[in-house]
């Protein structure tokens, strides 16, 4: 929260930074505000006091894994279950988040807040669009991660409001997450040419639904992904 409002005190001094973080962050604004609302609602739904997704959206920030956290309250799950269950779903992090370590190595005291916004999203944007080398990358980094975290706390905030005023039918409101990361894979995709990652994880992803419980599904294709761009890592590399 307190690099959110760093945003504000550090726009005086990088306006460009922050503009062109703006016009970048845009189709995540979309999405995360729906998503953001989406998560606000269900957590009224459940009947959670109204300060809760507020503060889960400012202090855990985890996209999927608030949704699946809303059903661990309901069912009171006890807190080592929860714990397991968060490290299997957000495990996945620790891998893509290896490609982002040159990004962040020059970033000084905004490096911790980069790594615990770094939602999907965010590292779909970081890793697709082209970088203005005009600008200074550490306050450019900030601003995007600060501004699609405002994002989704907004869209909580309203979520949480309209929920409390108004019965709204929820069901399947959780696939938007869903719908806005395979946007922005296709557009991963228009910017690298490179079908065979894509069919790797088709494959990694297939083998693991058939292969193994759901529960560990997750894990499973990101090891079986990981595992087959090593060994076509240079055909990959080839074809760029």
């Amino acid at each position: 929260m307190l690099c959110i409002l760093g945003l504000m005190y550090k726009l005086f001094d990088h306006k460009k930074e922050f503009k062109e973080a703006l016009n970048i962050s845009i189709p995540i604004m979309i999405g995360y505000l729906v998503l953001g609302f989406a998560f606000g609602l269900l957590a009224s739904s459940f009947d959670l006091d109204w300060h809760i997704p507020i503060l889960m959206s400012i202090f855990i920030y985890a996209g999927a894994l608030q949704f699946l956290a809303i059903g661990f309250f309901n069912i009171k799950m006890g807190l080592i279950d929860i714990a397991i269950a968060t490290i299997f779903v957000n495990i996945r992090q620790s891998f893509y988040g290896l490609s982002l370590l040159k990004k962040f190595k020059n970033t000084g005291k905004c490096k911790k807040y980069l790594i615990f916004g770094l939602t999907d999203e965010t590292y779909g944007l970081l890793t697709t669009v082209e970088e203005n080398k005009k600008l200074s990358k550490k306050y450019f980094y900030f601003f995007l991660t600060s501004l699609n975290q405002l994002y989704w706390i907004t869209g909580t905030i309203f979520g949480t409001v309209f929920g409390a005023t108004i019965k709204f039918d929820t069901n399947g409101l959780e696939f938007s997450l869903t719908a806005l990361f395979v946007v922005l894979c296709i557009e991963q995709y228009k910017r690298l040419q490179n079908i065979l990652p894509f069919i790797i994880g088709g494959i990694a992803s297939i083998i693991a639904f058939l292969v193994v419980p759901s529960d560990k599904m997750l894990i499973t294709a990101i090891l079986v992904s990981l595992l087959l761009l090593l060994t076509f890592k240079q055909r990959i590399e080839n074809d760029k």
